[in-house]
């Protein structure tokens, strides 16, 4: 009787998450490189293209992170399935559902109908990872996107992004989650240091800078290092988008022309990762160079004048 007693109480013990979170980079060998990302795709199905051979060696054979949004389907599911494929490799996945979401910019709105289907949502996918290794980019925008959302607006946002981080921090231990920050020109970076802070960053890894955009890795460091100095409870990690910022940023941030490719995803490089968080080669809307493009397609010709900085 008391030997099978142990024994589920071992069991239970085995079974139960991890108290205290592992490293997501020492327990994989890389990053995983998608072989259904938008690129890919664009790549495997299109090998008479003249663009072709410079998308497949540029773009579609690095590690480019995944969206997850209301068009994946049951979260749980999806998100389960795309970590679960990954093997020894570590994904990037990036939770883009926020109610209201891009609500001042406009072109890529949507997100959960209620704060209640979001936390339900966001709770589904840090359960889909559970204690599988993982990178995740919690809502990109949402802490930057309040010069056009009232009082209330901003609180009910900013309880959704802490409710956000507290599920990853007890659904998903090896998981290491930033909350965005914007970019290095957006918020001043005493004020975000602050928003970061209302909205949880300490129950997470760090924070995200210059997602979707095109700031240079060394702006983005400059600003991670401001937010850091004005953060209550101590500085954090953070990570930085260099999908789009080789050529740095021209004033424009709707899919402007003469941007390239930036340093190809690392850990170290001034920030603890440097990351492919946007898909180079989706539009960013339906302006800029691809007026036709709906947010979040890929078109092959922005992906080609990424490579060559047209």
């Amino acid at each position: 009787m008391k030997r099978a007693l142990l024994l589920a109480l071992l069991a239970v013990v085995a079974a139960a998450p991890s108290a205290h979170a592992a490293s997501p980079v020492s327990l994989t060998d890389g990053f995983y490189v998608d072989p259904d990302s938008n690129p890919a795709v664009w790549v495997r199905d299109h090998a008479g293209d003249g663009r072709q051979p410079a998308i497949k060696a540029n773009i579609s054979s690095r590690p480019i992170a995944r969206w997850f949004g209301n068009w994946s389907g049951d979260v749980r599911t999806a998100v389960s399935a795309y970590v679960g494929k990954t093997g020894t490799k570590l994904p990037v996945l990036v939770a883009y559902n926020i109610p209201g979401r891009d609500a001042c910019g406009g072109h890529s709105g949507g997100g959960a109908g209620t704060p209640e289907a979001y936390k339900t949502w966001i709770r589904s996918f840090a359960e889909g990872i559970g204690t599988r290794p993982a990178v995740v980019i919690i809502e990109p925008d949402s802490l930057a996107d309040f010069n056009c959302m009232d009082a209330a607006k901003i609180a009910e946002r900013t309880a959704m992004i802490k409710y956000a981080t507290e599920q990853f921090k007890a659904k998903a231990p090896n998981t290491w989650a930033y909350l965005d920050a914007g970019n290095a020109q957006w918020v001043p970076a005493a004020t975000m240091a602050a928003r970061l802070g209302a909205a949880g960053v300490q129950n997470v890894r760090g924070f995200s800078i210059n997602v979707s955009n095109y700031h240079t890795t060394a702006a983005s460091i400059s600003y991670g290092n401001a937010v850091n100095g004005s953060l209550a409870g101590g500085a954090k990690p953070y990570v930085i988008d260099t999908s789009r910022n080789g050529n740095g940023h021209n004033g424009e941030w709707c899919n402007p022309g003469g941007r390239k490719l930036g340093t190809p995803p690392r850990t170290g490089g001034g920030a603890e990762m440097l990351l492919w968080v946007k898909v180079p080669g989706d539009s960013d809307g339906r302006c800029g160079k691809a007026p036709g493009v709906d947010a979040g397609r890929f078109d092959p010709q922005l992906a080609f004048d990424l490579v060559y900085g047209y």
